[in-house]
């Protein structure tokens, strides 16, 4: 079936000498492409160059319903990222968030509210100059539509339950968050993307933060794994 559809690249991985597999979360769900023989081709409706992490794109696609890999007829840029072509945070950024949101999207059908926040992120990304904790804002926002944000009833509580996803007075049996990890993770709870300058954390902040996300995707995704650009990104932001 052919369609078009908006779509974000969360992966592309070559295959062979000339082919490209590549990873889109779509207006109607999850995608994977096999583009082949794309190296070698100088046909200008389909570029390597579109296929970078975190990319919106317009595709032309045929979808199959066999299981097979589907294929892209033609695509060009939805929008045109500047700073993210350039800067090199925002590129780690990108990169990091990418294999998240692969990691973490199993969706095979549409969900208009997600793409909606992913879209508007990495343009917010994009077009900002203050982009530092970005990506730790990002993931607990993400996990609104994952299904595992904190429920917020008892919030002045001590610990919070990286298992249980919830504020309590008692210290969990697995893993609980207190003291500095507590009021870290807290800082983030109900800001957006407008009000993070108000988040002052240095580099062993942020550090603590994305490892305490890490473990709470973890807890919550049974198959999620850890970014391997995960030490560059905190390369970047040492």
């Amino acid at each position: 079936m052919l369609i078009e559809t908006k779509a974000i690249v969360l992966s592309a991985i070559k295959f062979g000498e000339a082919d490209l597999i590549v990873k889109c979360f779509t207006e109607v769900g999850i995608k994977s492409y096999m583009l082949k023989r794309i190296f070698r081709s100088k046909s200008k409706k389909v570029n390597t160059a579109y296929f970078q992490p975190l990319s919106l794109l317009q595709i032309t696609a045929n979808h199959n319903s066999r299981g097979h890999l589907n294929s892209i007829r033609e695509a060009r840029a939805a929008y045109m990222a500047h700073d993210m072509a350039t800067d090199i945070k925002k590129q780690s950024t990108a990169f990091f968030l990418a294999e998240v949101l692969s990691n973490s999207l199993n969706e095979e059908e549409k969900n208009e509210d997600l793409f909606t926040f992913l879209e508007t992120s990495i343009i917010w990304l994009d077009t900002h100059e203050k982009t530092t904790n970005f990506h730790l804002l990002f993931m607990l926002m993400l996990t609104k539509y994952l299904g595992f944000y904190p429920e917020l009833k008892n919030k002045e509580d001590l610990f919070f339950d990286l298992v249980e996803g919830e504020f309590t007075s008692r210290k969990s049996l697995i893993l609980s968050l207190e003291g500095q990890k507590l009021e870290l993770f807290k800082s983030l709870i109900g800001i957006k993307f407008d009000d993070i300058e108000q988040l002052s954390l240095n580099s062993n902040h942020r550090n603590v933060l994305l490892e305490v996300l890490l473990k709470y995707y973890e807890f919550h995704l049974p198959n999620f794994k850890k970014p391997k650009s995960l030490a560059v990104l905190k390369e970047i932001f040492r």
